[in-house]
């Protein structure tokens, strides 16, 4: 698992990589000056789709995962979009075809893969049986280095955890 996360979420990250017995490499690249809204603290860019909007995001982390990637010699990158993600373009399958094509053309020959991109949220913790007690590691607050219960990334997380549980919270 390579990690370009920050505070809260690398340490949620680190936790669930410990508890799964996979390895956990964390890369350092600041992006604060990338992108609006609630993802950068900035006010909201007129040309964005959404509140938050970090253009060309996934094909950024992708890009610094598989550089990371080859000298690690893996093979394949999963990244972890699912079926409401495709709000975004570079939340589409087409968008996973056209950097699995870039990337596999490249140096290394890496692929890029979203095994779960036509599943909801839901549908994918139920299908991989995540446990409850690693589940409630996860958050993606896009703007706070905890979960603010507020934004559309914690609001998202509270809709999943209340279609999986009945609950709007941890703590319920």
């Amino acid at each position: 698992m390579i990690g370009l996360l920050w505070g809260g979420v690398y340490r949620a990250a680190t936790q669930v990589a410990q508890q799964l017995g996979l390895q956990h490499e964390l890369l350092r690249v600041d992006c604060s000056e990338l992108g609006s809204g609630d993802l950068s603290g900035k006010a909201p860019d007129a040309h964005a789709p959404a509140t938050e909007w970090w253009p060309y995001r996934n094909q950024l982390l992708l890009t610094m995962c598989a550089a990371k990637a080859i000298s690690l010699g893996v093979g394949e990158i999963l990244i972890g979009t699912v079926a409401s993600d495709s709000f975004h373009k570079d939340g589409t399958p087409q968008f996973v075809q056209l950097m699995n094509d870039l990337l596999s053309y490249q140096e290394g020959g890496i692929r890029v893969s979203a095994p779960a991109i036509s599943l909801t949220s839901a549908e994918l913790v139920r299908m991989a049986g995540i446990p409850e007690e690693l589940l409630f590691w996860a958050h993606s607050c896009h703007k706070a280095e905890y979960a603010c219960g507020n934004c559309r990334g914690c609001n998202k997380y509270q809709y999943v955890m209340n279609e999986l549980y009945g609950t709007t919270s941890a703590t319920g």
